[in-house]
């Protein structure tokens, strides 16, 4: 199906994948029309193994090998400077290219057969809530994907890490299950945040990964207030014991891998409750929760 042009649904440990043949500029068309994506908005390209991955690529820093050999395969994209194998449709026109090796066996079979790269953004319409099992993804898509690989759930539940190696400095781009500081100890070197000059990429926008009711973050000192002032039917994202006075409520864990892994499905599930609002209790500050709340503060944008 790949081969021929056609749009292919996989799991990966992040979220579920999008995936046309990357070397297709119209399977790739087909893609950004299914996800209804801007089509200056680059996709990451997966492949098999960092070797396959590294022939997308040009000037590979030591930073990028030493990743690969510390991270790959797993959730980490690394923005390189791109060869002449990875074409403006899937760069958005830039001269760098998002390279991945997902961990997923489902993947990593799919992507071993096909013996090339797979552009694959998450398998949903484009800014709203991705998906982390094959059901999402039918209830998101429809008949606009071919077939969905169902591997279970998502392990990991948000999307994977980027980081621009194609500067001068490591720059994160996008938070995920690997932090700033597991990248800083596997290059020996300070991870920069987001430039204005840096890379569009994906995740990149101000509003993305939302669910269809307005959603807002709240702190949690003023989660009661709220809930005693709203009139509105409403649900509610939080990390304590349900409140009576609230129509829907979903109590998250307090451990940040374990609330990743259930957030999207938990945002849908609100989402199905149909209220007219959704109120998230903020999750704690520190660096183990960033790529928590880098999903929450899109969300509620």
């Amino acid at each position: 199906m790949l081969k021929r042009g056609g749009l292919v649904a996989f799991p990966t440990e992040t979220v579920y994948g999008l995936g046309a043949d990357a070397s297709s500029a119209k399977a790739v068309a087909r893609l950004y029309a299914a996800k209804r994506r801007p089509a200056d908005h680059p996709v990451i390209v997966h492949f098999a193994s960092t070797q396959a991955a590294f022939e997308w690529a040009r000037d590979i820093p030591q930073a990028a090998h030493k990743l690969a050999a510390r991270i790959w395969p797993g959730p980490l994209t690394m923005i390189l400077k791109r060869s002449s194998r990875a074409g403006d449709f899937v760069t958005g026109g830039q001269d760098t290219v998002g390279l991945r090796v997902p961990a997923h066996p489902v993947a990593h079979e799919m992507l071993a057969a096909f013996g090339g790269g797979i552009a694959a953004p998450s398998a949903n319409r484009f800014g709203q809530v991705s998906p982390t099992t094959a059901a999402h993804v039918r209830e998101d898509l429809g008949k606009d994907v071919e077939l969905v690989l169902d591997g279970g759930p998502s392990e990991v539940g948000i999307e994977s890490t980027i980081v621009d190696l194609s500067g001068i400095q490591p720059v994160l781009l996008r938070p995920g299950v690997v932090s700033a500081a597991m990248l800083e100890e596997a290059l020996g070197m300070p991870i920069a945040s987001r430039q204005e000059d840096s890379p569009r990429h994906s995740g990149g926008f101000e509003r993305h990964y939302a669910p269809k009711t307005p959603a807002t973050l709240v702190p949690t000192h003023e989660l009661d207030q709220q809930i005693a002032r709203l009139k509105e039917k409403v649900a509610v994202l939080a990390f304590s014991r349900p409140d009576e006075r609230v129509d829907y409520w979903l109590r998250m864990p307090r451990e940040p891998a374990a609330y990743a892994q259930k957030l999207y499905a938990a945002l849908r599930e609100l989402d199905s409750a149909h209220c007219e609002m959704i109120l998230i209790e903020a999750p704690p500050g520190t660096p183990e929760w960033a790529g928590v709340r880098d999903r929450l503060v899109r969300a509620t944008s």
